[in-house]
């Protein structure tokens, strides 16, 4: 059921962009002109760690937390999911983006085994950090997707700070609601408004890729010919300002 707050994509377009890649995703976005190109995706500080599992779509839920001070001692981060029925508004699959607002958010991990099988329990496909998470071969049993700046064997102090603010990942402002995507290249955000057109794109594009590529493996080639194919393409396909 669509959440009026969180547009939702319909079930078989969402289905299909989860099969493209975050490389082909991004220059689809790019030529529908929705936002600066240098914009809504993550950098190479975030890494994604289980490169062998199928592209990851959903959600964004967003949490900031710290795994330094203050050093919670009362209360260990997995004790309670209080902000559950916020994650639960959203539909499914959900992210959860977990920004590490600590002065060293390497030190630290914001998820491991106990908690990906606590939010895969809610709904959630994985995780995207700029800390750290552990327990690596049970995240991948699990099939839940990491997305991080780093791996750490303690999760120190971890404690929730804020719950659906917009967070700061690699380099990219993201929302609670926005629909993210990625793969082992990184995370996309992927602007609803324009979602349905991104299937056709992409098409498009791999169709001038090819082109291109197929005149290269050519006995034709030359500098003049592939000069002029580029070219050529980018009348066809111009990319807008």
């Amino acid at each position: 059921m669509t959440n009026a707050a969180f547009p939702e994509l319909p079930a078989p377009l969402a289905s299909e962009l989860s099969e493209i890649d975050s490389c082909s995703l991004c220059n689809a976005i790019e030529a529908t002109g929705t936002r600066p190109r240098d914009e809504g995706f993550t950098d190479g500080t975030i890494r994604c760690l289980f490169d062998r599992l199928p592209p990851m779509l959903g959600y964004a839920f967003t949490l900031r937390v710290s795994t330094g001070h203050p050093k919670v001692r009362e209360l260990r981060y997995v004790d309670h999911v209080d902000w559950a029925p916020a994650l639960l508004a959203l539909p499914e699959p959900r992210i959860l983006v977990v920004e590490n607002i600590g002065a060293d958010p390497s030190r630290g991990a914001v998820l491991g085994e106990v908690h990906a099988s606590i939010f895969r329990a809610l709904g959630v496909a994985g995780v995207v950090t700029n800390g750290a998470v552990r327990d690596l071969p049970a995240l991948e049993t699990l099939r839940f997707h990491a997305f991080a700046g780093f791996v750490s064997v303690s999760h120190a102090y971890a404690h929730v700070v804020e719950v659906g603010a917009a967070v700061g990942i690699g380099g990219m402002s993201i929302q609670t609601g926005q629909v993210l995507h990625g793969d082992r290249h990184g995370i996309v955000s992927i602007p609803i408004e324009v979602a349905d057109q991104l299937p056709t794109l992409v098409q498009r594009q791999k169709a001038d890729e090819a082109r291109i590529i197929d005149y290269c493996r050519s006995t034709q080639f030359s500098v003049a010919g592939i000069d002029a194919l580029l070219r050529q393409v980018q009348r066809e396909h111009p990319l807008p300002d």
